[in-house]
C-alpha cells in the first residue's frame, strides 16, 4: 500500500483530487488532499500575508500531525513549488516526490521569476484590478482548454482567488530533497495552449529522472483519473 500526499494548484483545493482519491483508494492505497491556506474550505483564512511558506507550513503539518512516512509526494502545477519546498524540509518522510504538469522549484527564485514576462504582467493586472492588489482572481476554464462541461462546471464554481504572494516569494531550498529516492515528472500534453511545462519535463530528463506524458489538458485528474492513477502508481514509494 502506498500513501499519497496530493498537493493541488493554484486557485483551487483539494476538492481537485476527489476522484482521483476515489481511484486510489479504491486499490488499497491511502490519500491525503490537504487544501492549503486561503482556498477552498479555507478562503476565510486568505489574507496578504500568505505565502509559498505558509502552504509549504500546511503540508509539512500534515506529514508530521499524521506522522506519516515514506510517502508520495505529488504537486501539481503550482503545487510543485509547496511540494519541492516540503520534500526539501521533510526528506526523510517522503520516499517519492511527483511532479504533476507542475514547477520545478529552484533555490532563490520565485514562480514569478519562472514565469514569461507576459504570464506575469497578466496576474499582476489581474490582482491590481479585481483581487485588491493581493490576490490572483481565477482564470476561466477555457483558458485551460477544459471543454467538458462538467469539467469546467466544476472549476469555475469552486475555484477562488489565489494569493499574490504565494508566487512572487522567493523559495528557499537546501538541496535535501536530494536525497529523496525516487523523482519524477509528468508533462500533459494535450492542451492547445502553450505550456510552461515543457522545459520542466526537459529539466527532470537532464536529472536523470523518469518523466511519462499524458494526452490531457493541465487538470489531468480531471480528465483522466484511472490513467493518472497509474501514472502515480508506477512511480510511487
Amino acid at each position: 500500500m502506498a500513501t499519497f500526499v496530493l498537493v493541488h494548484g493554484a486557485w483551487e483545493a483539494g476538492w481537485i483530487y476527489a476522484t482521483l482519491e476515489r481511484v486510489l483508494r479504491g486499490q488499497g492505497h491511502e490519500v491525503f488532499r490537504p487544501t492549503m491556506t486561503g482556498l477552498g474550505e479555507r478562503a476565510h483564512l486568505a489574507s496578504p500575508a500568505v505565502d509559498l511558506e505558509t502552504h509549504i507550513a500546511d503540508v509539512l503539518a500534515v506529514l508530521n500531525v499524521e506522522d506519516l512516512k515514506n510517502v508520495t509526494l505529488v504537486g501539481h502545477s503550482y503545487g510543485g513549488m509547496v511540494a519541492g519546498g516540503v520534500a526539501d524540509r521533510a526528506a526523510d518522510r517522503v520516499g517519492a516526490l511527483i511532479y504533476l504538469d507542475a514547477f520545478i522549484p529552484v533555490d532563490g527564485k520565485s514562480q514569478f521569476d519562472m514565469t514569461s514576462p507576459e504570464r506575469r504582467a497578466q496576474f499582476e493586472a489581474l490582482a491590481a484590478k479585481d483581487g485588491s492588489g493581493w490576490r490572483i482572481p481565477p482564470l476561466p476554464a477555457k483558458d485551460w482548454d477544459v471543454t467538458d462541461p462538467k469539467e469546467a462546471e466544476l472549476l469555475e464554481r469552486l475555484s477562488v482567488a489565489h494569493p499574490i504572494a504565494t508566487m512572487s516569494q522567493k523559495a528557499r531550498l537546501t538541496g535535501a530533497f536530494n536525497r529523496i529516492p525516487k523523482i519524477s515528472f509528468v508533462l500533459a500534453t494535450g492542451g492547445r495552449r502553450v505550456s510552461p511545462f515543457p522545459p520542466y519535463a526537459d529539466k527532470a530528463r537532464a536529472a536523470g529522472w523518469p518523466v511519462e506524458e499524458l494526452v490531457s489538458h493541465h487538470f489531468t485528474m480531471l480528465s483522466k483519473p484511472r490513467e493518472t492513477a497509474e501514472i502515480l502508481l508506477r512511480h510511487a514509494a
